[in-house]
């Protein structure tokens, strides 16, 4: 039982600090400032946002659980993190309109972050 625990904590705390350290690196990829535009109630970045966070989340998962090591993990989490970068840059061209407050524009965003993600995470299985 302590085992577990001791395995809980290890994963758990591994895993926040990525998401964490995601949530960082995301944050200084976008051509805007973030966290000044949600603290704004800018809804459209909040949306793009949430969505880049679950994008990366879902496959941690799937690395936590499909992975037999924290270095396995954290290898899984530069690649999700890396691929959450790609759609960003992929969908650049919709950063201006999110910053006005969009929502369309950021759903669609987020729509795409959440299902690489979910791609990202089930080729982690394989």
């Amino acid at each position: 039982m302590i085992n577990a625990v001791a395995a809980f904590v290890e994963y758990l705390g591994t895993s926040v600090v990525l998401l964490l350290l995601f949530v960082y690196i995301y944050a200084r990829a976008t051509p805007y400032k973030e966290f000044a535009l949600i603290a704004h109630d800018n809804i459209a970045v909040a949306i793009t946002f949430g969505g880049a966070v679950i994008g990366f989340t879902i496959p941690m998962v799937a690395a936590i659980f499909y992975t037999h090591s924290l270095i396995e993990m954290i290898v899984w989490a530069a690649i999700t993190c890396l691929v959450q970068l790609g759609v960003l840059l992929a969908l650049r061209s919709q950063a201006k309109r999110i910053e006005e407050g969009h929502v369309c524009s950021a759903i669609m965003v987020a729509t795409f972050s959440v299902a690489i993600g979910l791609l990202n995470a089930v080729s982690i299985s394989n």
